[in-house]
């Protein structure tokens, strides 16, 4: 059985392992120790405060195989994004020069650095680690947070986004780094990115230039990448897309990839999971089941997996097993999403 979970102080170890193993373009994993403990403190401390109001934390959570007992990733929400340290996007704008004299119109795609989505709500931090990447729970690590958010709403901005991991080349060469930041940077796109996941963005705002930049200044190769995703981040780009996201036009600005965004009530996953009554049934799914995610109602002790269920409005049926998992009896009360 897979089983979502907050991350806890003892997973220290894997994560810094995860963070190792996805490379360059992940920021919100810097290869950091003291950095990535004191982000578990953060996430633990945040889910023991009851109401908390939108602020700068980030909720973590790890994919367990509970057969196992290893990780099999990880996952996370930045409750508000920007409050502690400006948060940085380009803009693709349009800009135009015309003279009627001559007879001239150019339309002109530009960058323009903003801190647009500041405030926003993030998913971030998605890394399903390469051995468990065909089990099929991929849509478990992803989509457990719109459950736990929907749970728990008054703890996220309505508006909620996700940054795309731009694309890298199989050397971990990003083109759009090697045409426009390093220029400005003087510094490898590594030492840039892991400087950023690390929380230290004041030199963005120190060596970025502050006027538009035209796209079609650009070498060719950093077009071309602008607003495109990793390889493997193809299917969770187009799981969101799915779910309601769409992209604004606001891109990454060391990698260029896409940020995605939707308003809470826009979002499949969240207005369509429901609550249900938990009632314990020993007996195997019966034909024609469909695949759910059936999470509690906590937040320390928020608990989430994915089984097949008949559909039934009022009610889900689990397993002693499945309901133990979750820190559920007969009687409580799950939200559950068809998928």
């Amino acid at each position: 059985m897979f089983l979502i979970r907050p991350i806890q102080q003892p997973d220290l170890d894997v994560l810094l392992q995860i963070a190792e193993e996805s490379g360059p373009g992940f920021t919100s994993l810097p290869g950091d120790a003291d950095f990535l403990a004191s982000k578990i403190r953060q996430s633990v401390d945040t889910l023991g405060r009851s109401n908390a109001a939108p602020g700068p934390e980030t909720y973590l959570f790890v994919l367990v195989d509970t057969d196992s007992g290893e990780i099999a990733g990880t996952c996370g929400i930045t409750a508000a994004v920007g409050l502690d340290m400006p948060f940085y996007h380009y803009h693709v704008g349009t800009i135009v020069h015309s003279s009627r004299e001559l007879g001239v119109y150019n339309e002109f795609k530009t960058l323009n650095l903003c801190n647009d989505y500041t405030g926003s709500s993030e998913l971030c931090t998605l890394y399903m680690r390469p051995k468990y990447r065909r089990s099929g729970q991929g849509v478990l690590l992803s989509k457990a947070r719109f459950l736990f958010m929907a749970e728990h709403a008054s703890r996220f901005d309505d508006r909620v986004i996700a940054e795309m991991r731009g694309f890298t080349d199989e050397q971990h060469t990003n083109p759009f780094w090697e045409g426009l930041g390093r220029r400005f940077f003087s510094m490898d796109y590594d030492q840039a990115d892991y400087l950023t996941g690390a929380g230290n963005k004041v030199f963005i705002a120190e060596l970025m230039p502050k006027h538009s930049i035209y796209i079609h200044l650009l070498p060719e190769e950093a077009q071309a990448v602008i607003g495109k995703v990793h390889p493997n981040t193809e299917p969770a780009c187009e799981m969101l897309k799915r779910e309601g996201f769409r992209f604004e036009n606001y891109i990454d600005i060391f990698d260029a990839g896409p940020t995605l965004a939707a308003r809470q009530g826009n979002i499949r996953a969240i207005n369509k999971s429901r609550r249900a009554r938990v009632i314990l049934d020993a007996s195997p799914p019966p034909e024609g089941a469909k695949r759910h995610l059936v999470a509690n109602t906590e937040t320390t002790g928020f608990r989430c997996l994915m089984t097949a269920l008949s559909p039934d409005r009022k009610s889900v049926r689990l397993t002693e097993e499945q309901a133990n998992a979750l820190s559920l009896k007969e009687g409580d009360e799950a939200r559950l999403l068809k998928l």
